[in-house]
């Protein structure tokens, strides 16, 4: 399998571009950031402004969704998140 590392649209962050599936665990819409469980390895934090999309940014628990792996500054989080279906 190829990985490529390119930039991510959180500054600073590089990523491995590979699409992931996971559930929202939770996430607060006041506080703008919440947990996704990818179908393997550890939960991801997930900020409001990696999710892709127009309009009001948010997920709610239990969704499906889709992202891309990134190393932030306080380790991996998702990136680039669209919501399934």
């Amino acid at each position: 399998m190829k990985e490529a590392v390119i930039n991510s649209s959180v500054k600073g962050n590089k990523k491995m571009a590979e699409r992931q599936s996971g559930t929202v665990k939770w996430f607060n819409d006041e506080k703008g950031f919440g947990f996704i469980t990818p179908e393997s390895g550890p939960d991801l934090f997930v900020h409001f402004r990696a999710i892709q999309g127009n309009g009001f940014k948010s997920l709610k628990e239990g969704q499906k969704v889709t992202f891309i792996a990134v190393q932030g500054q306080k380790g991996m989080q998702a990136d680039e998140v669209q919501a399934e279906g």
